[in-house]
């Protein structure tokens, strides 16, 4: 059995494994936690009571947290004509059309983290399916990243807007900041989005809608949260 390094033993100590935590308090006690030799990032692990076989119990959507995530992602903008203009007046990174499909396929470039598509361009960006869905990187309509408004699509990724979706077990990870952050900052955008969970808990769904949720960090232990208080 692998044994942990000592700062995760440090860190472990902090925790009482038989107690779940308010948010406020288990915020303050991964800021307590030695700290690792790079920012890490805050994540948040939440199990929900849905059952994603089915299509009506798929719970997936965005929000924009309003301190950020601590990290610029890159934006590649498939457009073409004016709205090409419009992406790189946005501030994209990068903005192209048929052209980029060879450099995707062939040259295996991949030097950007979310892709922004108009519709009429969704036929090209379709081609790369293969290669862009197994990296979570297809446009999404669901996901705001289909669409013919590509400054908002840009400016609300740039801000630190993100994507939450169940994974095969039901259990949704996202990023809520980074432990450089502050216990307010960090806070403010669990509130906001464990709002935008909630808000998404499937009509059809008959018990209970969150099971369990616990916030990390990179290299750190788990806390576990107090449910009930995050439901309410």
């Amino acid at each position: 059995m692998k044994k942990n390094g000592k700062r995760y033993q440090e860190c472990e100590k902090l925790i009482d494994k038989s107690k779940v935590y308010p948010v406020a308090e288990a915020i303050e006690l991964l800021e307590k936690m030695p700290k690792a030799k790079f920012d890490e990032t805050v994540e948040l692990h939440v199990k929900l009571g849905v059952d994603s076989k089915h299509a009506d119990q798929q719970v997936r959507g965005t929000t924009v947290l309003p301190n950020g995530t601590g990290k610029t992602l890159k934006v590649l903008v498939f457009a073409k004509g004016p709205k090409a203009d419009e992406a790189v007046k946005a501030g994209a990174d990068y903005v192209g059309a048929e052209e980029l499909i060879p450099k995707i396929e062939k040259e295996n470039w991949f030097d950007y983290d979310v892709i922004v598509a108009t519709p009429d361009m969704m036929g090209v960006v379709g081609r790369l399916g293969r290669v862009l869905g197994p990296k979570g990187l297809m446009p999404n309509p669901k996901a705001g990243t289909v669409t013919m408004d590509v400054t908002k699509a840009v400016n609300d990724i740039k801000a630190g807007k993100i994507e939450y979706r169940l994974d095969k077990t039901n259990i949704i990870h996202v990023p809520v900041g980074k432990a450089s952050f502050t216990d307010e900052q960090l806070n403010d955008n669990f509130q906001s989005l464990m709002g935008a969970i909630n808000k998404a808990k499937p009509a059809s769904l008959k018990g209970q809608y969150i099971k369990s949720a616990t916030l990390t960090s990179t290299m750190g232990p788990g806390v576990k949260l107090n449910v009930v208080k995050i439901t309410q």
